[in-house]
């Protein structure tokens, strides 16, 4: 069983990015960005407000502070100042949260800071120590120091598989700065064999285990929307979607 989560709410004063709209119906949690990737105060408080009209859990998706670089060029940033970056910009998205009568779903770390946080200790314990003030999962990837960091300081963790991004050889995430488009039924498929086998193929043909209690489609993805709607469909066809969450 798994749901569908999304990376969204990053368009930028009018600069639009991603089909927000059209993604929302398919999908079952709302990772909205904070401002520093993407995203600014308006546009977090109108994704919020579309997330609560079909009824999405909306979690935090905070980043490094890199607009320009959305997020996704690592930093060399302590583990004190990483913390309050993250504190400063969930805060900001828990206001429009409570503006709109909408609780915290979770926090998932955006881009390269999700994937610092799997191999570097002190930014895992950097997120861990801004999840101890608002005390929601975190979203994270199985076999790396999200699940054990994350455990040890006592936050429930669940376990992502991504629809759109391939895998290296060694079971790591392949981030790119950006996401080429990806066929739909086949993108289904592979999220169909992660989630009942455990395993998906990687870039060089090895079978390697995998964690799928969420399924992560990124709004930036050419044609997120149609991808994320035949996931759903084919989940649901599949008996692989949680009681109440098929449709």
């Amino acid at each position: 069983m798994a749901l569908i989560n999304c990376d969204m709410g990053e368009s930028f004063g009018i600069w639009r990015l991603g089909d927000d709209a059209g993604l929302m119906p398919s999908i079952h949690l709302a990772n909205v960005a904070c401002g520093f990737h993407g995203s600014d105060f308006n546009h977090m408080r109108a994704t919020v407000r579309l997330a609560k009209a079909h009824q999405v859990r909306v979690g935090a998706h905070p980043s490094l502070p890199d607009l320009q670089g959305f997020g996704r060029r690592e930093m060399k940033i302590a583990r004190e100042e990483m913390a309050n970056c993250l504190i400063y910009q969930i805060g900001a998205l828990t206001g429009f949260l409570a503006a709109e009568g909408v609780a915290l779903s979770h926090i998932k770390p955006h881009g390269a800071l999700y994937g610092m946080a799997a191999r570097q200790a002190e930014i895992a314990h950097a997120i861990c120590d801004a999840a101890d003030v608002f005390k929601v999962p975190l979203l994270g990837m199985a076999g790396t120091l999200h699940e054990t960091i994350y455990a040890a300081r006592g936050h429930a963790m669940v376990s992502e598989f991504y629809v759109d991004l391939d895998y290296a050889d060694d079971g790591s995430l392949i981030i790119t700065r950006e996401h080429p488009a990806v066929d739909a039924e086949a993108a289904a498929a592979r999220c169909v064999r992660a989630v009942r086998d455990g395993v998906v193929e990687t870039v060089g043909g090895k079978t390697v285990p995998v964690t799928a209690q969420s399924l992560c489609v990124h709004s930036d993805t050419p044609g997120a929307a149609q991808v994320a709607q035949v996931l759903r469909a084919t989940l649901a066809a599949e008996g692989l979607l949680p009681t109440g969450a098929a449709g």
